[in-house]
């Protein structure tokens, strides 16, 4: 008989986003006069812009002919998107890549959670706490992060990021085969300078560690002080896979369409202490199990980097910038501790009264009718916190701090 890979069994019985859904149903279910503004699940609403949208028309009628019809495509991606990527994201910032080093993808989502394919099972792992699930759930899936207790995996080394040191994790006290970082920050609306993460890429050569850099909010970055990419930082093609989206950079929550980079320099060690580069490995894994993003997605996306295309996508990011700025405003003039918000699209509030975060997100969605993230679905460290996204319209987040505003000075 077929057997079950038992680790699936040892995940929750459902996703993070998945358990908010089915509250807010059932909610929904009950009060179906109720208005529910969602500032929770990190979806984008404001439109394609102009520029993109021009894109998948020229790519989708050059599919309607024989001459510009286009099948399967290469698994790495087109090199029209990857030298545009090159070109515009990294040489400006004098990081100089191969573009066979660049490995288009359908979204961060699907390369953060398959690249821990490339190691064995038994790699230790640490994350930064709190932390996007995907990250340890993949890794629950191989077998690597133990058991659970208590909410931590047993084989998980979880570094925390509180208000009490300043969202600041502090390096392991021990070695760590693999670490995984994601700047800004996913929840926490937090960003590290280039002195802190240094200290990382230090630590990474240091004790031949491997990093798993998440730069997938980094086109919401203002402060020059704050680095868009881990290779910004001298060593770090030898010790860090780094992961881009499009997703909230350019709306593609629908189109689907990202990339990661695997640099050449990049090795990870056999039994026999064999050095083994990634690169080729990953080119390998991809040509196995992934046809490439289609053409449609990689046009639209090269249309972000024409020049009406970055200025209509940082329109955008602006506008989504505004509500941030506007929901950290608000929650602090209410007197929460609220942070992020600056350099990223989330805001993190603590939880008042001592409230754990579900009770403050089921209050929340029946008092007010608005929908957060609870924090502990983030890790341990999220509890006692709220994750809010700035990616609603102007008027559903003013209206939904209104509510939250009445809420506050009713209750607390």
């Amino acid at each position: 008989m077929a057997l079950v890979n038992d680790h699936f069994l040892k995940l929750p019985n459902n996703y993070l986003f998945a358990d908010i859904s089915k509250k807010v149903n059932a909610f929904r279910v009950t009060h179906p006069k109720a208005d529910i503004i969602s500032l929770g699940i990190g979806d984008v609403t404001q439109p394609l812009c102009p520029a993109i949208v021009e894109a998948i028309h020229r790519a989708a009628d050059e599919m309607a002919t024989r001459q510009g019809f286009r099948g399967y495509g290469p698994e790495q991606g087109y090199d029209f998107l990857r030298e545009a990527i090159l070109k515009n994201d990294f040489l400006p910032r004098g990081i100089h890549l191969d573009v066979d080093e660049i490995f288009i993808n359908d979204g961060a989502k699907s390369d953060t959670g398959n690249i821990q394919e490339l190691i064995r099972w038994d790699n230790s792992i640490g994350v930064t706490d709190p932390i996007y699930p995907v990250y340890i759930d993949s890794n629950v899936m191989i077998g690597r992060a133990g058991v659970q207790q208590d909410g931590r995996w047993s084989n998980v080394i979880y570094l925390p990021c509180t208000a009490e040191n300043g969202f600041v994790p502090q390096l392991p006290d021990r070695r760590v085969d693999v670490i995984y970082l994601c700047y800004p920050n996913n929840p926490t609306g937090t960003v590290i300078t280039k002195q802190e993460l240094r200290k990382w890429v230090n630590y990474a050569l240091k004790n031949d560690t491997l990093i798993f850099f998440d730069a997938a909010y980094q086109a919401y970055i203002t402060d020059p002080d704050i680095p868009h990419s881990i290779y910004e930082i001298r060593g770090a093609r030898r010790c860090a896979i780094e992961f881009h989206s499009y997703s909230k950079t350019a709306g593609f929550t629908g189109v689907r369409c990202g990339y990661t980079i695997v640099p050449k320099e990049l090795t990870a060690a056999s039994l026999s202490g064999e050095r083994i580069p990634l690169n080729p490995l990953w080119l390998r894994r991809q040509s196995t199990k992934f046809n490439g993003t289609s053409y449609i997605s990689q046009r639209a996306a090269e249309a972000i980097y024409t020049p009406e295309g970055r200025q209509q996508v940082k329109e955008t990011i602006d506008y989504y910038m505004q509500n941030a700025h506007r929901i950290l405003a608000a929650f602090r003039a209410l007197g929460y501790e609220a942070y992020g918000g600056q350099n990223a699209p989330y805001i993190w509030v603590r939880t008042p009264a001592g409230l754990d975060s579900w009770t403050f997100f089921e209050q929340l969605l029946y008092g007010a009718n608005v929908v957060c993230t609870p924090g502990v679905g983030f890790g341990p460290s999220g509890e006692g916190y709220i994750r809010f996204t700035a990616f609603g319209s102007h008027e559903q987040t003013e209206e939904a701090l209104v509510r939250i505003e009445k809420w506050t000075k009713q209750n607390f």
